[in-house]
């Protein structure tokens, strides 16, 4: 069962392969709003890290460096898991994340995707799964029981 956008775009409610349309330029668009994420993360972690640093007069310094995972992981939890259903990078490149039956990501899910994504890193050729699966998953995404399409509205 498929639900119509206010732009004409078709988007799931249920579970099943997803219409082109709503993942028309998916995986460019993921790129640019990873580039985007990655800046907002890396500018909230060195907020925080100087902030902590500064009230901890510096003895805090060798504590602090696994402040950007940290942040990372309440970043995309909250942020995907939020009314608004993207981080703000996936918000400007018009995307959204729902769980693969269409309904909205609860925290547990979003903060695993983000976890899993960074972690596939380590090994990129992970991310060459979207390549293979048809509704444009990465390896991640299947894992945390999520998928990312473009925004209804």
């Amino acid at each position: 069962m498929y639900e119509a956008g206010g732009d004409g775009r078709i988007y799931p409610v249920a579970p099943g392969l997803p219409p082109r349309e709503a993942l028309a330029g998916v995986r460019t668009r993921r790129v640019f709003a990873v580039c985007l994420d990655f800046f907002a993360v890396a500018l909230l972690s060195a907020a925080l890290w100087l902030a902590l640093l500064v009230l901890s007069l510096g003895l805090s310094a060798l504590l602090l460096p696994p402040l950007f995972p940290l942040v990372a992981f309440f970043y995309n939890g909250l942020t995907v898991s939020g009314w608004r259903r993207a981080t703000p990078g996936m918000r400007a490149m018009d995307l959204e994340v729902r769980l693969a039956n269409g309904a909205p990501t609860p925290f547990l899910n979003a903060a695993v995707q983000g976890v899993l994504f960074y972690v596939s890193w380590l090994f990129p050729p992970l991310l060459l799964v979207t390549f293979v699966t048809p509704d444009k998953r990465c390896l991640h995404d299947i894992l945390a029981d999520v998928i990312v399409l473009r925004r209804a509205d």
